[in-house]
């Protein structure tokens, strides 16, 4: 699906793809403004969810447009409250990737509320200078380092950091990822390339930087963001989380043996920034949610929370799954991951 990660459009959700913009972390591929980069969003977004452009870009046109259904008023399932365990990871240190907002976001507020001290990175620096403040006012201990996962020495920089901080590492979380969308014969390859090194190579880079770090820890766990989306139009997205769930298993024999568990996390679409097109009014996107997720989702009838995919992430980082290596776990409350979205009745057809 589409996401933004830190930073594109998935339908996982995802948090931070690289983090921010390249331009902002000074990425080697050269600068590309601001306003380049949040239309490539926007136009992801759109072809994830089949909203009319127009509708996407212009809220105030989409809301006067649509006429929402009376089915509209139906609950679905609701996502359970998020207790946190207090000192569940007391001493411990956890690295995140990609965690300016989304799931990367909510997983580092749950780590630091349950006694971890926590690094993330994003190329957002507005937004991980709030997240790590509002870490620290509850309480918690957090690091926020800009950068772009698609720079080795940035990545490198990152991870050889929060160790340098903190003394050691203990759990890594790979999560940023972006999306291109699009049909695989009008994808350029610079684009299929953005999306390949933001989330398959970011993978690998990570766990080669952090590998070393936990075997001089004694061991630890790497968990890693792929996905279960096979989506019209997702043809670069899909082979990079496909890639990410061949380098899971890979490392999990490379490295179980040395004491470092290696697993990936696939989630569902999940409600976040990522896969919200930009300026919708609130109202309408809780109505639109409560239309789509009966249609797209078979078991729970709707999206995922990120506080719900980080606590999957927060249980495999426990010991509690010891006996799991080289393992996509499927967090996705039963979706229809394979087909094309079922867009309900009442709101703009696809663009």
């Amino acid at each position: 699906m589409p996401r933004r990660d830190d930073d594109t459009t998935s339908t996982d959700g995802t948090g931070d793809g690289a983090g921010g913009t390249a331009e902002a972390a000074g990425s080697p591929r050269g600068r590309k403004g601001r306003r380049g980069e949040d239309e490539g969003r926007r136009r992801g977004r759109r072809r994830f969810f089949g909203l009319a452009a127009a509708a996407a870009v212009g809220a105030t046109g989409f809301a006067a447009a649509t006429t929402i259904p009376p089915y509209l008023a139906a609950t679905p399932t609701a996502a359970p409250p998020y207790t946190p365990r207090q000192g569940r990871f007391a001493g411990k240190v956890v690295l995140i990737t990609g965690a300016t907002s989304g799931i990367g976001e909510a997983t580092a507020r749950a780590f630091a509320a349950e006694g971890a001290r926590v690094a993330f990175c994003g190329r957002r620096a507005d937004l991980g200078r709030r997240v790590e403040r509002e870490i620290r006012a509850a309480g918690g201990e957090a690091r926020y380092l800009q950068a772009d996962v698609r720079d080795p020495e940035q990545l490198r920089r990152f991870v050889d950091g929060t160790v340098a901080a903190y003394g050691r590492l203990d759990i890594a979380f790979n999560n940023a990822g972006i999306t291109k969308t699009g049909p695989l014969h009008e994808m350029s390859l610079r684009d299929w390339t953005d999306v390949q090194d933001t989330n398959a190579r970011h993978v690998f880079l990570a766990i080669k930087y952090e590998v070393p770090h936990l075997l001089r820890a004694g061991g630890g766990v790497i968990i890693c963001t792929a996905s279960e989306s096979r989506r019209p139009g997702g043809v670069a997205y899909t082979a990079s989380k496909q890639a990410i769930k061949g380098i899971v298993e890979a490392a999990a024999m490379d490295y179980g043996p040395k004491g470092i568990r290696v697993n990936a996390i696939s989630p569902g679409t999940t409600d976040t920034a990522f896969v919200r097109p930009p300026g919708l009014p609130g109202a309408l996107w809780e109505s639109f949610k409560r239309a789509w997720g009966p249609r797209n989702v078979s078991a729970l009838g709707r999206m995922a929370t990120p506080q719900e995919i980080a606590r999957a992430v927060l249980s495999l980082a426990t010991d509690d799954f010891s006996y799991m290596a080289g393992s996509n776990v499927l967090v996705g409350g039963s979706p229809f991951g394979g087909s094309p979205m079922n867009m309900p009745p009442g709101f703009p057809a696809a663009a």
